[in-house]
């Protein structure tokens, strides 16, 4: 049976389009060669940036060495970027590779270390010293796996800038500081980011764990992070002496009270379907045992998957901290202050992005090296690139632990240092490697010819 010279022409246009898919596809196994070959100089790479960690604020150096490599790659690059609600600027980098037409990625790198002084005794370790925000002197050190994220950018970068003729589009890698303090995503948005780059349709990140074994990377649709609100509460009393509290309003009391009240928040006033985290870290009043201060002063952590969960805590710990005063007599110009701190969104994947990169890492890594996510209720403030979820967002979990330690570790429930321990420190070489395959395969992926 013959076919139509229209049917023919469609075949042929199938074939070629398939022969030129097949040209730009890159092979796990010559991905997986390509980014062998860089490890020598990416270990490296991770030490040096583990030895020299740099507070949130103060990534004066980080950056400066992040903006001169993506430079080497070949990205247009540019520094300084963002600006804090104090008017001072920030140390945010973005690179930028443009390939002919296509769509915009934006991977995202953090910079920022944490006070911390390390005690791994690692070879590599960390000794630095500095002054954090108080004017304290304090150990830092990269804590959170900062180092790994920005030698795996850096991998990713290297790559995709050398295998140009696999992808078309524009890339937009950025070194975002002050991640720690939930301050620099919204310092580089607040200083027109997407008005001076390429706004991105997808957006890329990752976060090394112990939570899973090196060699494998976890991701779900959904929440991956929770909101963050840090809250002052302060109760204002009547002071005098110790051994006449009736003569007075004693905060010291109203403060212990609310404590407990307040975790019926959650346990009472939230649903049980909805994750929520209230804690009272901080408790400060008073300067003498018989003196009955005029104000005490608590520090709040609320976490939320949802807004509408965040809002109900928020109203919660006003009306409990009003019906505290009110219980003790407080006069109506003398209720409780309650100021929000600090404030981050939630961390949600979209789920179509986490279905197709998904696929993609099971190829690039192997199916049973692509786990499930498990939601945490940590905090990040990338999501704030998302413009509330309008741009399509992925963040996946890269694992960072000895397989035998992680299993022993399941088996005794004694749990292996975690993110901000001073002993915290991910089998790099593999971690470095799974997160520049993973991140690279879903780069070329989205930027397909």
């Amino acid at each position: 049976m013959g076919f139509s010279r229209s049917a023919t022409l469609n075949l042929s246009l199938f074939i070629l389009s398939a022969a030129l898919a097949a040209q730009t596809a890159m092979p796990p196994d010559v991905l997986k060669a390509q980014i062998n070959k860089q490890m020598p100089e990416l270990s490296a790479t991770y030490r040096q940036l583990h030895q020299h960690p740099e507070l949130s604020h103060n990534e004066e150096k980080t950056s400066a060495f992040l903006a001169e490599e993506l430079r080497k790659a070949g990205y247009e690059v540019t520094e300084r970027i963002g600006k804090y609600s104090d008017g001072s600027r920030a140390w945010g980098v973005a690179g930028v590779l443009k390939n002919g037409a296509g769509p915009t990625v934006l991977i995202r790198t953090d910079m920022d270390a944490l006070p911390v002084t390390e005690a791994t005794g690692l070879d590599y370790a960390s000794h630095a010293r500095s002054q954090n925000a108080q004017k304290q002197d304090v150990g830092v050190m990269h804590a959170c796996g900062h180092d790994i994220h920005m030698t795996v950018l850096l991998g990713v970068a290297r790559e995709l800038a050398a295998n140009k003729g696999n992808w078309h589009g524009t890339l937009v890698m950025i070194g975002q500081p002050s991640e720690e303090t939930i301050e620099g995503a919204k310092a580089m948005l607040a200083d027109n980011f997407y008005e001076r780059f390429p706004k991105p349709d997808y957006i890329l990140d990752e976060h090394t764990t112990n939570d899973y074994q090196e060699g494998h990377i976890a991701l779900s649709p959904g929440p991956m992070l929770a909101s963050a609100t840090s809250l002052s509460v302060v109760f204002h009393g009547v002071g005098g002496h110790g051994s006449r509290p009736a003569a007075g309003k004693d905060p010291v009391v109203m403060g212990a009270e609310f404590v407990l009240l307040a975790q019926t928040i959650v346990s009472r006033q939230i649903s049980a379907q909805d994750p929520a985290v209230l804690t009272v870290g901080t408790f400060h009043a008073g300067t003498k045992n018989n003196i009955i201060p005029d104000d005490a002063v608590l520090g709040l952590s609320m976490r939320a998957y949802s807004e509408e969960v965040r809002q109900k805590l928020l109203d919660g710990v006003m009306r409990t901290a009003n019906g505290v005063a009110v219980a003790y007599g407080v006069a109506p110009d003398r209720m409780p202050e309650v100021t929000v701190l600090e404030l981050t969104v939630p961390t949600v994947n979209d789920a179509a992005l986490t279905d197709r990169m998904r696929k993609v890492a099971a190829a690039a890594l192997g199916a049973s090296n692509v786990e499930a996510a498990k939601a945490i209720m940590g905090s990040e403030d990338v999501g704030y690139f998302s413009l509330d979820g309008k741009i399509p967002f992925v963040i996946f979990w890269l694992g960072g632990s000895d397989p035998e330690k992680l299993e022993a570790s399941k088996k005794t429930g004694v749990p292996l240092p975690s993110n901000h321990s001073a002993l915290f420190a991910p089998v790099y070489e593999p971690t470095i490697r799974t997160g520049v395959t993973a991140m690279t395969a879903m780069a070329l992926d989205l930027l397909q010819k």
